[in-house]
Order: C-alpha cells, then sequence, then structure tokens
C-alpha cells in the first residue's frame, strides 16, 4: 500500500510541476521542459524513499532496490511520455 502511495505522490508531484510549467511560459514549451525537470527532482524523493525503508523500516538495500525502481520508472514514464506528446 505504501507504494502505491508514494507512486500516486509522484503522479501529483508531475501534475504540480506541469501545472507550474504552464503557469510560468503558459506553452507546451514550458510545460514540456517542466516534465524534464521533474524526472531529476523524483529520482531524488524516489532515493530518499529508498533511504527511509533502509534506515526506517529495516529493510535491507536488496530488497529496496525493486522498490526504488518501480517507485521511479511510473512516474518518471509518464513524465516522458509527457514531455513526448508537449514536444509535437
Amino acid at each position: 500500500m505504501h507504494m502505491a502511495m508514494v507512486i500516486g505522490g509522484g503522479l501529483v508531484m508531475l501534475g504540480l510541476f506541469l501545472l507550474f510549467g504552464w503557469l510560468w511560459g503558459a506553452s507546451t514549451a514550458a510545460m514540456g521542459l517542466a516534465a524534464r525537470a521533474f524526472v531529476p527532482a523524483w529520482f531524488i524523493v524516489a532515493v530518499v524513499n529508498l533511504w527511509v525503508g533502509v534506515t526506517r523500516a529495516g529493510y535491507t538495500v536488496r530488497e529496496e532496490l525493486p522498490i526504488l525502481l518501480l517507485v521511479f520508472a511510473v512516474p518518471a514514464a509518464v513524465a516522458v511520455v509527457a514531455a513526448w506528446r508537449l514536444a509535437r
């Protein structure tokens, strides 16, 4: 359940990035830039989630790495598709 909430939070964060991109530039180019800027920001958040899982929840890094991959990949893939669609 926690993993679904983190992925959902990532999608909400992507929505906020796109909203601020639209407010900042009011163009699809600005929104595409915001979607591309989301990916490294989300990677940092996903790594912090891994760190919390290892230090606080007691999981090993080996147990948390597949979770990191999934938690990062789903919102990042949506961001890449959004950036691609906005660039067209």
